[in-house]
């Protein structure tokens, strides 16, 4: 695994339907009905290479994940996107990169404490990697585990990521300050901000990977 496979899709022609996140390349294709989505579906899942893709229909829209990871982005997932992309409009269906994001709960202790086997067992979550769990139906966020610094005296925290697309991470950011929010940290803009509620709890808003790519 490495950079090399979310650079190069980032960085390759005919992708701009997808949103590559921290979940892996994501595309939202809105359709008239569930019965649309079902047979946009199946008609996805016939696409050469998308085995592996985990895809989730409501009564408007599909959305298709080619990994469940970013770094689990290879460099032949462009050629399937690309596929894909174009069954969408076979079938009528629209991109909205609106719709793309990745929710992530970033669990948080000093490296004595790490306890990645307890939140896997608990959420009954399957391993993807050695620091994280992701649900195996393909529905709820996944996790991750993040070293403390050892020198300071907090022992546990918790935050929650929000990936989403480059040119959605400032409105996602003025309707969450709009609701009462406020910047904790924005030393990382615009590349993410951390924001806190009335009651000090963290979240981060982050535009990449997507805003590591062109425009």
């Amino acid at each position: 695994m490495s950079e090399q496979g979310w650079q190069r899709f980032l960085a390759a022609e005919g992708g701009g339907d997808w949103v590559v996140l921290h979940g892996g390349a994501m595309a939202a294709f809105r359709v008239g009905s569930m019965v649309e989505a079902a047979r946009l579906a199946e008609a996805v899942a016939q696409v050469a290479g998308a085995d592996g893709a985990v895809l989730t229909l409501t009564d408007s829209q599909l959305t298709v994940r080619l990994a469940r990871g970013v770094f689990r982005l290879e460099e032949r997932h462009v050629e399937v996107a690309r596929a894909v992309s174009a069954v969408a409009r076979e079938h009528g269906a629209t991109a909205d990169r609106s719709l793309a994001q990745e929710v992530s709960f970033a669990v948080a202790a000093q490296p004595d404490a790490i306890d990645v086997g307890f939140w896997r067992a608990v959420l009954g979550y399957d391993a993807l990697d050695y620091d994280n769990g992701v649900d195996p139906l393909g529905h709820g966020s996944t996790f991750w585990m993040q070293d403390l610094d050892p020198n300071k005296p907090l022992r546990h925290a918790m935050h929650v990521d929000v990936s989403v697309a480059r040119e959605q991470a400032e409105l996602r950011l003025a309707a969450a300050l709009a609701a009462g929010g406020r910047v904790a940290d924005d030393s990382s803009a615009p590349s993410a901000w951390i924001l806190a509620d009335r009651a000090g709890n963290k979240v981060c808003i982050a535009a990449w990977p997507d805003g590591s790519g062109p425009a």
